[in-house]
């Protein structure tokens, strides 16, 4: 355990894209600036291609694989050349889990007409989406600041669709990490198990059937997975998908009715001014007004 004298004297990791950290120049440019490097920046690479590299060996590799020297490897440059560009790895890695927030279909919020419950779906069923398509984001979203561009542009959307629900004010925040937390961990899981049937070589449907098969053979776990096995044929659907898409659509519904049903008890409690108020834009609108 670091004393906290110490702790005091170590800087806490800056962001990438905090004051300090030059969008495109790294510290070997920096460097030049001043007669200290005189070689010319590597031809046909940017930042961006970096990115995209980065993003391609996560997604076939995970982070424990990644590397600057893999990286450089895959580019065809020099492990050196990389820092013309970032700082550290962990630059790399802030840049590449901010692309991949890019990738999250983000509603149009200016349209006062949009009713907030398919905005939030669309939300939340785009980022489960990309949660299970890049399997290492999950674990990286913790670790750092998310203050990049797109990350931004996302929290803004939710932020604002959960404005629109017509929660109380103190209730909006207890609603985003209701839905978004939920997601996180539905899609967590899910990239997680896709990724693992992907190392098996196996479907999804192959690596279940195989595991259930193993697990029903075990007398000691037969009893605990009879009620299991109940539950499993009253979600419906034929594949493992189908049933995981059931599972979240009905989660997901089950939250916007909260949503909705403690919206109601806001309003109840305010008084009839409120309950006046809910007209086209209330309960059974768009929520675009209290």
């Amino acid at each position: 355990m670091v004393p906290e004298a110490d702790r005091d004297k170590r800087p806490t990791r800056t962001s990438v894209w905090l004051e300090g950290k030059p969008a495109g120049r790294g510290r070997r440019s920096e460097n030049a600036d001043h007669g200290s490097e005189t070689s010319a920046h590597p031809a046909g690479l940017d930042r961006d291609r970096i990115t995209a590299v980065s993003m391609r060996l996560l997604d076939a590799e995970g982070p424990a694989k990644f590397s600057m020297r893999r990286l450089a490897a895959e580019l065809g440059v020099t492990a050196m050349s990389l820092y013309w560009y970032v700082d550290t790895k962990d630059d790399l890695l802030e840049l590449a889990l901010d692309s991949v927030f890019g990738e999250v279909q983000v509603p149009d919020m200016t349209d006062e007409d949009a009713d907030w419950r398919d905005q939030l779906r669309e939300l939340a069923t785009s980022y489960r989406e990309v949660l299970v398509r890049h399997h290492w984001v999950s674990p990286l979203v913790g670790r750092y600041l998310n203050i990049g561009p797109h990350s931004m542009a996302f929290s803004a959307a939710v932020q604002a669709v959960m404005g629109r629900t017509g929660l109380a004010p103190h209730g909006q925040m207890g609603g985003l990490a209701a839905v978004f937390q939920f997601v996180y961990g539905f899609g967590t899981i899910e990239g997680h198990f896709v990724q693992r049937c992907a190392d098996a070589g196996l479907t999804q449907d192959q690596y279940f059937r195989r595991a259930m098969g193993a697990i029903n053979e075990q007398p000691k776990f037969q009893e605990s997975f009879e009620t299991a096995d109940e539950l499993m044929e009253a979600r419906g659907g034929d594949t493992v998908a189908e049933m995981r898409q059931r599972d979240f659509t009905f989660a997901l519904e089950l939250l916007i009715a909260g949503i909705e049903t403690m919206r109601q008890r806001d309003r109840a409690a305010a008084g009839p001014r409120n309950e006046a108020a809910d007209g086209p834009g209330g309960a059974s609108g768009d929520g675009t007004r209290n």
